[in-house]
């Protein structure tokens, strides 16, 4: 039986005891490397784009010759204006990496030795900048859809003739959330979190190419996309795939988000799904490749995604 890719030495080249034996010094100039590698590390204005720039002796910040503007490697990325020192903010993104199923911000948090309202930030900059660099160019060839229910939990009274039927929509709690996944064979994974599932036919229709062959299972709000794709049918009651018909891959991104938020999060409140839902995407789309290029991925995503707008002081805004 061959051996699983997760488990080969292939899968492991990023060292975490390295990266947290980084110097200041080290870790800056590993960061200034990610940042700028398309000029070979060497900085340039993020305001104008002048690779002539002024050094500072004394601190670790730089001036454009062309528009007089200071700045510092974290300036106009996600991590601008940060307190944690460069060496942390790689031993962070490290750990995010590692987890398979996500990372907790309570266990980030006890990790680095930082407040959870610290590591909450972190942890959501990181997929915001992981969702941002995802491809999400139209989807073609063999393309599986598929929904799934999530949050809006309704506990079940304790005696039994106070329960309701809780698939009933007076009985719900209204926060309930659709994830409609569209997953090409092999390839891209690309979610969209919805009200109901019947809005899935309406995504799928803008997100897939009109030449691709869609799987979809049963669901009466599917039979929609065959007015505009050659579609392939799998009624799980009878198999999970047969005639080369199934949705085993849309599957088995849910399981993955599953996990992620029974056995990690334990909880995932409906206006962070969309995050959630993009970061498993992220996870299942580069599962083959090793934990090092993951890191220096992510690092480069983060380094090229402006200053969040949701993120930047989100304590201080009250919430």
């Amino acid at each position: 039986m061959a051996q699983h890719f997760l488990l080969s030495s292939a899968a492991r080249t990023l060292s975490l005891v390295k990266v947290m034996r980084l110097s200041d010094d080290q870790a800056f100039e590993a960061f200034k490397a990610i940042r700028w590698s398309d000029n070979g590390g060497e900085p340039y204005c993020h305001k104008c784009g002048c690779v002539a720039v002024y050094k500072y002796a004394t601190r670790k910040v730089f001036k454009c010759k062309a528009c007089n503007a200071q700045f510092s490697v974290t300036s106009g990325t996600i991590f601008a204006s940060h307190k944690l020192s460069l060496r942390d903010i790689l031993s962070a993104i490290a750990i995010f990496t590692n987890g398979a199923k996500g990372y907790s911000a309570l266990q980030l948090s006890r990790d680095l030795d930082v407040q959870y309202k610290t590591a909450f930030v972190m942890a959501h900059k990181l997929r915001e900048a992981m969702g941002a660099a995802s491809d999400r160019s139209k989807l073609d060839g063999q393309v599986e859809v598929d929904g799934a229910y999530f949050g809006g939990y309704v506990k079940p009274a304790n005696e039994k003739e106070n329960r309701r039927d809780r698939r009933k929509t007076a009985n719900q709690s209204g926060k309930r959330q659709v994830v409609v996944i569209m997953r090409e064979r092999d390839g891209r994974a690309m979610p969209f979190v919805t009200k109901s599932e019947a809005h899935g036919v309406s995504l799928v229709a803008a997100n897939v190419d009109q030449g691709a062959t869609v799987h979809a299972d049963e669901a009466t709000h599917w039979d929609n996309l065959s007015t505009r794709f050659m579609t392939k049918r799998i009624n799980h009651s009878d198999a999970y795939s047969l005639d080369g018909a199934c949705t085993n891959q849309a599957e088995s991104y849910f399981s993955r988000l599953r996990r992620a938020e029974t056995g990690t999060h334990h909880h995932i409140a409906g206006k962070y799904l969309s995050a959630y839902a993009n970061e498993m995407a992220w996870r299942e789309n580069f599962r083959r490749v090793s934990n090092g290029e993951q890191f220096m991925m992510i690092v480069g995503a983060a380094t090229a995604q402006p200053v969040s707008r949701q993120w930047k002081g989100y304590w201080q805004r009250g919430y």
